[in-house]
C-alpha cells in the first residue's frame, strides 16, 4: 500500500486530502481545500496562492483516481461539482439524505444537480425518490464511554446541553424523513458511479473501504453535522483515514481507532486555534487524552496529526502530551508537511 497527502492545513490552506493506492486500485480521499480564516498568521496573497496549488494538486490526483471518497460536504473535504473531479470515477460519497445538518443538504443538492445533469442528462428534481419513514434512535447509545464521563462541577450543564442537543436532532430527524431523496445512480455514457457510504463497506481488486456509520463532527450533537470516517484495507496494510472527529473529541471513537490496530492513521485533531470560542477547555483535554491513547495502544507506526490543528503556531503547546507520548514510544507522529519534509507554514515567521 502506498499512500501520499495531497493537501493539508500545514501545507497553508484548510485541506484533509490524500491518495492511497494498492493492487492497482487509486483511491482520492476528500478532494476539498478552503482558504484559511482570516486571523490565520500569514499575507492574504499567500492564503489565496496556497488555496489555488492546493486546487490544483487535487485535480492532479484525481486525474490518476479510480475511486472518490467524500466525507462529508464541506469545502475543505469536497468541491462543488467539477467534472475532472469527478467523471469516469466510482464516487463513494457520504449520504446526503440523513444524519446531515441544513447547509450542507443544500451543498449536496446543488452538487448532485450538477452531478446528474453534467454526467447523466439527467434532472435531479425528475429522479428524486420518496421520503423514507424511519425511527432514528438517540446516537448517545452508541457512546456508552463518553456517556459515562463523570464532569464533577460540570456535570449538570454537560446533562442540559445533551438534553437540548438530542432535541435538535430529533428534530433534525423528522426533516430526514419528509425529505425526498436523493439516489445512487449509474451513469454509464460516462462510466461513473455514485453509491453511498455510510456504514458499507466495498471491494475493489482485494481492497477494501469500510466505512463507519455517521459520526458526530466533533462534540456530541454537534450542529456543523455529521461524518463518516474510512479505513482501507490491503496486503495486510490497514490506513485509517478519522475525517472531522475533532481529535477525537469523543471516547468511543478513540476507541473504535485503538481496536481497529492500522498502521497508518491520518488524525485530526482538535480546532485548538478556537479554543475559548468553539472548543473549551473541557473537549481539549478530552481530545489530548483521547488521542494520547490512540498513540499508546494503537500499534500504529504513523500517524499524520494534522488537519484543524496546524491553524495556529501554538498546536503542539496545546498538545504537548500527544507529542511527548509519540516521542517516549518511538511513533512516527508529524504533520503532513512535515511528512513531505517541509516546515508547517504556520510556524514560518512572515513579514
Amino acid at each position: 500500500m502506498r499512500f501520499k497527502p495531497v493537501w493539508f492545513d500545514s501545507l497553508g490552506a484548510k485541506s484533509s486530502s490524500i491518495t492511497v493506492e494498492c493492487s492497482g486500485v487509486r483511491i482520492l480521499i476528500d478532494p476539498g481545500v478552503a482558504i484559511m480564516h482570516p486571523s490565520f498568521p500569514a499575507p492574504g496573497e499567500l492564503k489565496r496562492e496556497w488555496t489555488i496549488r492546493g486546487r490544483e494538486e487535487i485535480k492532479k490526483a484525481a486525474r490518476k483516481a479510480d475511486i472518490v471518497i467524500i466525507t462529508h460536504y464541506h469545502y475543505d473535504h469536497f468541491t462543488d461539482f467539477d467534472k475532472e473531479l469527478y467523471e469516469r470515477k466510482v464516487v463513494l460519497a457520504k449520504n446526503p439524505n440523513e444524519y446531515i445538518n441544513d447547509s450542507q443538504r443544500e451543498r449536496s443538492l446543488r452538487f448532485y444537480t450538477n452531478f446528474f445533469k453534467e454526467l447523466g442528462n439527467i434532472a435531479l428534481e425528475e429522479v428524486l425518490e420518496e421520503p423514507s419513514e424511519k425511527a432514528y434512535s438517540n446516537p448517545l447509545e452508541e457512546l456508552p464511554i463518553a456517556s459515562s464521563i463523570d464532569y464533577g462541577d460540570y456535570a449538570q450543564r454537560k446533562r442540559e446541553l445533551l438534553e437540548k442537543g438530542l432535541k435538535w436532532f430529533e428534530r433534525r430527524a423528522e426533516k430526514w424523513s419528509r425529505w425526498c431523496r436523493i439516489p445512487e445512480r449509474d451513469f454509464p455514457n460516462t462510466n461513473t458511479k455514485l453509491l453511498f457510504a455510510d456504514g458499507r463497506e466495498y471491494e475493489f481488486k482485494g481492497v477494501k473501504i469500510r466505512f463507519t456509520r455517521p459520526l458526530f463532527h466533533g462534540i456530541e450533537f454537534s450542529r456543523v453535522g455529521w461524518v463518516v470516517s474510512v479505513v482501507i484495507e490491503c496486503q495486510k496494510m490497514k490506513l485509517l483515514y478519522t475525517s472531522d472527529l475533532n481529535g477525537p473529541i469523543i471516547e468511543d471513537y478513540a476507541e473504535w481507532i485503538i481496536s481497529e490496530k492500522p498502521q497508518i492513521i491520518i488524525l485530526d485533531g482538535p480546532m485548538t486555534y478556537m479554543l475559548g470560542y468553539t472548543l473549551n477547555l473541557i473537549n481539549l483535554q478530552r481530545a489530548v487524552k483521547n488521542a494520547v491513547r490512540i498513540v499508546e495502544e494503537s500499534g500504529s507506526e504513523l500517524i499524520i496529526y494534522d488537519h484543524h490543528l496546524p491553524r495556529e503556531k501554538k498546536f503542539r503547546e496545546h498538545t504537548k502530551e500527544v507529542w511527548e507520548k509519540a516521542e517516549k514510544k518511538g511513533i512516527r507522529l508529524v504533520t503532513a508537511a512535515e511528512y513531505l519534509g517541509l516546515k508547517p507554514v504556520v510556524l514560518e515567521e512572515w513579514t
